[in-house]
């Protein structure tokens, strides 16, 4: 069994056919997938979700890209959500400098926010970082992040900054990209990881694993990434899918 711990069923993406979707999942041994809302429409989307399905659970937050839109009400509705019993994180939230919609020093002061808000709330934090590892690590830091611990999500950065993280209570979740032909990197953070450390995910509908790069991702093809990772570990499918298993049980504590 695995558990797809960062998948947007809340796209628009999967509105003609969500219930294909979910079925393959679960045909692939999907036992609970974690919906991820980062603004108003997806989050309301994730509420709906975990209250109609036994095997979907919801993280909250308000991404980096949108951080200019986030107002204090957001804040307090996504910290009121929270108290959901299916709501086992905050995020995703973080930084992303690729897109600029949102000035560097608003993503930061959002960020921080929700990683206060996270602690409150007593729960995990899931993180976005993208061309940002630096500002990243140093706000977790800074915050003292690891009083709540979370998930470097979608996690590209290198060895060094692995370790960092790890030593910061956080867990690293590898997705699609393991499994592309030319991607080094995650296949070294792969192998890197302490089992005990290394989660799975989709990002669906994006980061298309291989051999479906280019289309859209769904959360069965979890299981390609769960292979992958076995290969480059030298370990059988069913250990690595049974450690990671476990590993997000322990994490986002579920009900």
């Amino acid at each position: 069994m695995l558990i797809d711990t960062h998948v947007h069923l809340n796209a628009d993406h999967y509105d003609a056919d969500l219930d294909e979707v979910m079925g393959r999942a679960r045909e692939a041994g999907v036992e609970k997938m974690v919906v991820v809302g980062f603004d108003r429409k997806t989050i309301e989307r994730t509420m709906q979700l975990i209250d109609d399905h036994e095997d979907v659970y919801g993280v909250i937050g308000w991404h980096p890209v949108d951080a200019v839109d986030c107002t204090d009400a957001d804040l307090e509705w996504i910290e009121e959500l929270s108290k959901h019993e299916k709501i086992v994180g905050i995020g995703e939230t973080g930084l992303d400098y690729h897109w600029d919609k949102s000035p560097k020093d608003v993503q930061k002061d959002i960020f921080r926010r929700q990683i206060a808000l996270a602690k409150r709330v007593n729960l995990p934090i899931i993180i976005h970082n993208r061309e940002s590892t630096e500002d990243c690590v140093e706000i977790l830091k800074e915050e003292d992040a690891h009083e709540a611990g979370g998930i470097m999500h979608a996690f590209s950065a290198d060895e060094k900054t692995a370790d960092e993280v790890l030593d910061m209570n956080f867990y690293i979740s590898l997705g699609g990209p393991v499994t592309f032909k030319n991607a080094q990197l995650p296949k070294d953070i792969a192998e890197h990881v302490p089992l005990d450390r290394l989660l799975v995910e989709t990002d669906a509908p994006f980061l298309t694993p291989h051999p479906y790069r280019g289309k859209r991702n769904e959360p069965a093809y979890v299981k390609l990434v769960a292979e992958k990772i076995a290969e480059l570990r030298g370990v059988s499918y069913e250990s690595l899918a049974k450690a990671t298993t476990e590993n997000a049980e322990k994490l986002f504590n579920f009900k």
